[in-house]
């Protein structure tokens, strides 16, 4: 684990108004992500954006401290090099078993501006399948995010049934439901994403009439018809816009959706005469500040709800105490998995010795002092000796998995150094195997 880190930041941090210029679109990730492996130097990443984080999972090389990736990542997102202290201002590192554990962590919703969101596992697994369909995620980040997905299976089974399920999209729906006691009337929904399509059905369910906007009026219409609302295509919508009393944006583009003139043509066409709440969820934003004061319209930015969202994290934490317990014991099981990998071959090769050693005594036995057995006597003395030589070669073997994961490998290849080396070479055939340098970079302390 000694090898793992990841760089990142997310809402909590005070440089998130960066997250957008640290956010690869979506559309190209296909060509940046494998570039930004080769630009920091790793075999092995998963790059992970979402409204709320960017974030960049690696393994580093054994020559290279950890904290000069904090420097790589910086100058391949922005494109230049960090000023003296930049990089470590703005993102956050973390190291080892420290890293596994916060993936575990954001996996799960802990991490989260809204404990317990759902969305970020289903955003943190499809980087995970894009970077392993990459050919970049390989027998180290491969085993950690595998048992990421699995803590978060099980979290939900924990949780879901006492608490429910908790968003981002929450805060924005009551924000909306707020400005609508004022002013009913209907509510746009531009882009189809997790977050629109959470709002909206939330929207359905309290009876509020929706407009579905996309650049692709198919993907509009499919929505639309779930929801049981109109749908429009983005350029008509803003061209002559529906008179509505809020919008929800959240699209992947890079650049606004609605313009200072867009905005006030969506004013002009409220029926309560007040300028729709702009509910802006898209990272970077979908209506600028500037824009929005420009037309005299309320917005709401992913910073406001953050706060919002921040609030009740307390409440929420506490209510979420047996969660950070299977992290905890998820972590101890991945130390012991990969322990168990890679003194499994040492193991192996000690049973061969036992048993090895085990068929030359009783072939010595048999010309010495037992020369007239039958064959069949002859066999039944060698399935008792190979019996007896399991039975000797499980007590070590035990042993030698305990002292692996209290340990660490570095130890039983201590162990077996000047006593047994060709033991300690299978050691390192498996540490090499598993993407290791050496035994000893799967120490507890990691």
């Amino acid at each position: 684990m000694n090898r793992i880190g990841v760089v990142g930041m997310s809402w909590r941090h005070r440089h998130a108004n960066l997250l957008g210029d640290l956010t690869i679109p979506r559309e190209a990730r296909e060509t940046r992500v494998p570039a930004l492996a080769a630009e920091i130097g790793t075999p092995e990443i998963v790059y992970l954006a979402t409204c709320n984080r960017v974030e960049v999972a690696f393994v580093a090389d054994d020559r290279t401290p950890l904290s000069v990736y904090r420097r790589r990542v910086f100058a391949a997102l922005r494109g230049h090099e960090p000023n003296p202290g930049e990089a470590e201002q703005i993102f956050r590192l973390w190291h080892g078993e420290g890293a596994v554990e916060h993936i575990f962590v954001v996996s799960a919703g802990l991490d989260s501006a809204r404990i317990g969101e759902g969305e970020v596992a289903q955003q943190l697994q499809e980087a995970v399948e894009y970077s392993r369909s990459a050919g970049l995620v390989g027998s180290q980040l491969g085993p950690v995010f595998d048992e990421a997905a699995r803590v978060t299976k099980r979290l939900r089974t924990a949780t879901e049934g006492r608490i429910g399920q908790v968003s981002l999209a929450d805060i924005a729906i009551r924000h909306v439901e707020e400005r609508l006691e004022r002013t009913p009337g209907a509510v746009a929904l531009i882009g189809v994403s997790p977050m629109t399509e959470r709002c909206g059905r939330a929207l359905r369910d309290h009876g509020i009439p929706v407009v579905v906007v996309n650049r692709t009026v198919e993907r509009a219409a499919a929505l639309a018809a779930e929801l049981g609302g109109v749908h429009r295509q983005l350029d008509a919508f803003r061209a002559a816009p529906d008179p509505v009393e809020a919008v929800i944006t959240a699209t992947g583009g890079t650049d606004p959706v609605l313009s200072r003139a867009d905005l006030e043509r969506l004013a002009a066409r409220t029926r309560s005469g007040l300028a729709p709440l702009i509910v802006d969820m898209g990272v970077p934003p979908n209506v600028t500040p500037e824009d929005a004061a420009a037309a005299d319209v309320p917005r709401l930015g992913m910073a406001e709800i953050a706060d919002a969202a921040a609030e009740d994290r307390g409440r929420m934490l506490m209510e979420f105490a047996d969660a950070r317990a299977i992290v905890d014991d998820a972590l101890t099981d991945l130390r012991r998995k990969t322990a168990e990998r890679l003194v499994g071959p040492i193991i192996a090769a000690l049973r061969r010795r036992y048993d090895h050693t085990a068929r030359e005594g009783v072939e010595r036995l048999f010309a010495k002092h037992l020369p007239n057995l039958s064959e069949s006597e002859r066999d039944a003395v060698r399935r008792w000796a190979e019996t007896l030589s399991r039975r000797f070669a499980h007590i070590p073997s035990v042993g030698l998995r305990d002292l692996s994961f209290m340990a660490g490998p570095a130890a039983v290849e201590a162990f077996f150094a000047s006593t047994a080396p060709e033991l300690t070479a299978a050691l390192h055939r498996a540490a090499e195997e598993a993407g290791l340098d050496s035994a000893s970079d799967l120490e507890t302390g990691s």
